[in-house]
């Protein structure tokens, strides 16, 4: 027997660190209390023997999988763990048949944990909504990606979002704390001499995550220096580890899109401290900075346009700078086009004006191009009438011909571009009122 037992935990201590110590139960949980308190809906539901069906949305390392097998655990359910990746409309319906035996056998209900669930299709995810309806199934499915946009509707209504947060510092290096202080499963039969500086070194890198904590934390025991009083863990292995870590970044999912839309709302909230910290964020990241680029020359023209000019030009050049220079040299300059947009006057004057007159565009069709502005290149076109009565401005009084129309004949009097009070387009605002009060003169 003594060899069985020794086989088993062999066995288990061959599994990942990370593996074998997910938690057992709620109060081994790290992290999430938004969701875990005493007095939350879920805890409640957990603490009575009731779960419902749910989708936990959150970054990885999180404790998704961990958290649906506490639940079922918690419920007494059976349980069935799937991952989109793999599984198909096949493994679904084997998976509800093995849940409908079970609850013939044992009344009992089955938790079907679906990891991924956003790499389902629609047909995929239609598949086990009976059953969800008829309680063969309490379903579970984890996601990085935003439901609202990966799901479908109807899967969406039967189930309740959970956000799972990032784990902070405190808690990454709870849980390292944990794994050394375990016997059974994890690191605890071994001497392994640590500092709290070391562990935060490590949590640190970890951004968040709790399984790339411990797996960590793996690594630099297997590098740890053999001592008199035990294996040390050191600031320069710790350090060693940890390097190369990238932050969390998703070039095609929801960190992206958020991280981008901080940077662009830090800039044309005039906070180039703020714009600078997102920029070097997603470039730390792994985004490519020239797609950066290409999103500061659209603030340029959306947020501080005619306020001054000058912001699309210096983006432009910033641009080709990074193209000329590569990376990480060239991203400097663009260091310098996110201050500059930051720090710029800002008028969204041009943006919404373009909108509206995008508006009356399609509103009013394709109205016919009035005679006198139209292009004569030849003796028909003249005798037709086109350019008939055009009046040159650059041959009139300040170069405008005042009170002449210039929008199609159909169309009501339209003023969609009104300059801020800002910047450059302080004067062009004063400008424009002199035309506009010429044009009114003239038309008396």
């Amino acid at each position: 027997m003594a060899d069985l037992f020794d086989n088993e935990r062999a066995d288990q201590l061959a599994r990942p660190l990370a593996d074998r110590m997910r938690p057992q139960i709620v109060e081994e949980f790290f992290g999430q209390a938004h969701l875990l308190q005493v007095d939350k809906p879920l805890r409640r539901a957990l603490d009575h023997g009731k779960t419902h069906s749910m989708i936990f949305w959150g970054p990885p390392g999180t404790g998704k999988t961990t958290l649906a097998r506490l639940i079922a655990n918690k419920t007494d359910s059976h349980f069935i763990a799937l991952s989109a990746v793999m599984a198909g409309v096949k493994d679904i319906r084997s998976a509800v048949a093995e849940a409908e035996q079970y609850r013939a056998m044992s009344q009992r209900s089955t938790v079907l944990f679906l990891d991924e669930v956003h790499r389902f299709n629609k047909a995929q995810q239609d598949a086990f909504l009976p059953y969800v309806e008829d309680g063969t199934l309490t379903f579970i499915g984890a996601t990085t990606e935003n439901p609202s946009f990966e799901l479908n509707n109807a899967l969406l209504s039967r189930a309740r979002v959970y956000v799972l947060k990032s784990l902070d510092q405190e808690a990454l290096i709870g849980i390292l704390q944990r794994a050394l202080a375990n016997k059974e499963k994890g690191l605890g039969k071994e001497k392994i001499l640590v500092s709290d500086e070391v562990l935060a070194i490590l949590a640190a890198a970890a951004d968040g995550d709790a399984r790339r904590a411990l797996n960590l934390l793996e690594i630099s025991v297997d590098l740890a220096i053999d001592s008199d009083s035990g294996r040390v863990i050191d600031e320069k292995i710790a350090a060693e580890v940890a390097q190369g870590g990238a932050r969390r970044f998703d070039k095609q999912g929801e960190y992206f899109y958020d991280q981008i839309s901080a940077l662009h709302k830090s800039v044309r909230g005039s906070d180039p401290d703020a714009s600078l910290y997102w920029l070097m964020r997603m470039i730390d990241g792994g985004c490519d900075p020239l797609y950066i680029a290409r999103r500061m020359v659209r603030v340029a023209s959306e947020d501080i346009g005619n306020a001054d000019p000058r912001a699309l030009r210096l983006t432009l050049d910033a641009w080709e700078t990074l193209q000329r220079l590569g990376s990480p040299e060239g991203e400097l300059a663009l260091a310098q086009a996110v201050v500059f947009l930051a720090c710029a006057a800002k008028s969204n004057a041009v943006y919404m004006a373009a909108k509206a007159a995008a508006a009356d565009a399609r509103e009013y069709g394709s109205l016919d191009v009035p005679m006198h502005l139209r292009n004569a290149p030849t003796k028909l076109m003249e005798e037709l009438g086109h350019g008939d009565k055009y009046r040159y401005a650059h041959d009139e009084e300040g170069a405008l011909a005042a009170g002449e129309n210039y929008f199609p004949e159909e169309m009501p009097e339209r003023k969609y571009y009104h300059p801020v009070p800002r910047g450059m387009e302080l004067k062009i605002g004063e400008k424009l009122a002199e035309i506009a009060r010429r044009n009114k003169s003239a038309k008396k």
